[in-house]
């Protein structure tokens, strides 16, 4: 049975606070929890497994503020976010047959290229763009591939679904912030359904992360709603290269 001191429980709560912040206004939250609990003595499905637990609770408080606020109806969403669940469900099923080294050899390059996107991008704001694909098309394609990545490794989805909803559905940046916290609920709900099938999860550990996710999420939201775009694009270029850097690490350090 999987023991942890108190010192390692007090920093993955922090850990899990500070996550939940960048989590809630730019993802990629799991950039900070995953190498947490892998650093905890975690193995790795374990972390991937236990970030789904608090991470759920995160979204969950971060979706309800945004909502609350009126950025996003969530009704309105409900079908895409059951495709973001049914592509959670699918790659936390695949995670177990599939190698994964072909993806971290290429995710890196994925997220320099995202941050340096909205990084250059001229005219991104919290006013919305041109729309190049419907928003039928957009919930058939792109949410359940993202769902998929987040079923499957996770660290980024958030980014990778405000990409989405900024470069083809058109969104202001706080608008994609809002609406894509709903569908990376949806897809870490449906990842961890099979990882909790599978007895993956550390629930008592999980649990005391997720009230600290959940209390940073809340902060995160109210951050992003006060000053919007200003505080979204500077976290998401930089959390997009944090987790290309530290994948790079990972990789060939």
């Amino acid at each position: 049975m999987f023991e942890i001191s108190l010192t390692f429980v007090i920093l993955l709560i922090g850990a899990a606070f500070f996550a939940g912040i960048i989590d809630s206004i730019a993802g990629g939250g799991g950039l900070i929890t995953i190498p947490a609990l892998m650093l905890a003595g975690l193995s790795p499905l374990e972390a991937i497994s236990i970030n789904k637990v608090q991470a759920v609770f995160g979204a969950s408080s971060a979706a309800y503020s945004y909502a609350k606020a009126g950025h996003v109806d969530l009704r309105r969403q409900l079908p895409a976010a059951l495709l973001a669940f049914g592509g959670g469900v699918a790659g936390a099923i695949l995670i177990s047959y599939l190698p994964s080294e072909w993806l971290r050899g290429v995710l890196p390059w994925i997220l320099i290229a995202i941050a340096g996107y909205f990084a250059f991008k001229r005219g991104l704001g919290d006013v919305d763009g041109q729309r190049r694909i419907s928003p039928a098309v957009f919930s058939a394609t792109i949410v359940p591939l993202v769902g998929f990545y987040d079923g499957f490794f996770g660290p980024g989805a958030g980014s990778f679904y405000m990409l989405g909803f900024v470069s083809l559905a058109g969104y202001g940046l706080l608008k994609a912030t809002a609406h894509s916290k709903l569908l990376n609920l949806a897809s870490n709900f449906g990842g961890l359904v099979i990882f909790a099938a599978t007895g993956a999860p550390v629930w008592g550990l999980g649990l005391v992360m997720a009230v600290a996710q959940t209390a940073g999420a809340m902060l995160g939201a109210r951050l992003a709603m006060r000053v919007g775009a200003r505080v979204i694009r500077p976290l998401l270029v930089l959390t997009s290269v944090a987790l290309a850097l530290r994948l790079l690490w990972q990789n060939y350090g």
